[in-house]
């Protein structure tokens, strides 16, 4: 499985509970109709105006071949749309995960 983790910095002006109402709303809301991706999650880093981020985001796919595909998808150009609104990834990685990794007893 492969990862990609997006810095993401809020354009000025922009409230950050704009942003995570949509985040929230709209694009986790999406992610079904995206199949090459198994997880999706953003965290909070910081509200302060002036951080070099605020936020980033992990995206879990199956290939970064399949989820390119899923890039040129009506649903995913939507969510491009509105987040560019909003803000800029300012940062970008990728790997893939070293298996089977850690995952705590429920």
């Amino acid at each position: 499985m492969d990862v990609i983790i997006h810095r993401i910095r809020l354009h000025d002006g922009v409230d950050p509970a704009r942003f995570e109402a949509w985040v929230r709303d709209v694009d986790y809301a999406t992610c079904p109709q995206l199949p090459s991706v198994r997880a999706f999650e953003v965290q909070r880093v910081s509200t302060e105006p002036a951080a070099p981020f605020h936020y980033f985001e992990v995206i879990s796919v199956g290939a970064l071949d399949d989820f390119s595909r899923d890039m040129k998808t009506e649903a995913f150009q939507g969510l491009v749309a509105a987040f560019d609104t909003m803000a800029s990834v300012v940062d970008e990685m990728s790997g893939e995960r070293i298996e089977p990794g850690y995952p705590a007893s429920p």
